[in-house]
């Protein structure tokens, strides 16, 4: 498996998340302003793109946030999702990142909390699906 890192949403990137967040899960307002400035990573089995995910740097220094993580149907339950969390993660830590905020769907909750992640706030609402925000300090 490969992953690429791209300055602007590439198609391959587009079409998971057209194919996860859109058709399977219901969400209209896939697609915002962060995808202009945001770090597109994109993994591939061979050929074929199956999962991604985007990052971008907070207003404080340090921090950053991953977001729109997608894994296609057939890929997932083979720890893809975490392969290409801990490729963003490292992709930061190079970049000087000490925090990593996600805004995560509450269901995939315990996922991140598996990855070190911890939930603050209170849950609320996006296009009706219940979210948390997670946080990971990577000093520790």
């Amino acid at each position: 498996m490969n992953i690429y890192i791209y300055n602007k949403l590439p198609k391959e990137a587009h079409e998971i998340r057209e194919v996860v967040f859109v058709r399977e899960q219901g969400f209209c307002k896939e697609f915002d302003e962060m995808d202009g400035f945001a770090k597109h990573m994109v993994l591939y089995d061979g050929n074929i793109a199956i999962a991604t995910c985007r990052l971008f740097q907070r207003e404080i220094p340090g921090d950053y946030c991953i977001g729109r993580i997608a894994v296609m149907k057939e890929y997932r339950g083979k720890k893809v999702g975490t392969y290409l969390l801990k490729a963003a993660e490292e992709q930061i830590k190079k970049s000087g990142g000490k925090r990593i905020f996600l805004h995560a769907q509450a269901r995939a909750e315990k996922f991140y909390e598996k990855q070190g992640y911890n939930s603050y706030g209170e849950i609320d609402k996006e296009e009706d699906c219940p979210h948390i925000w997670m946080c990971k300090n990577m000093l520790s």
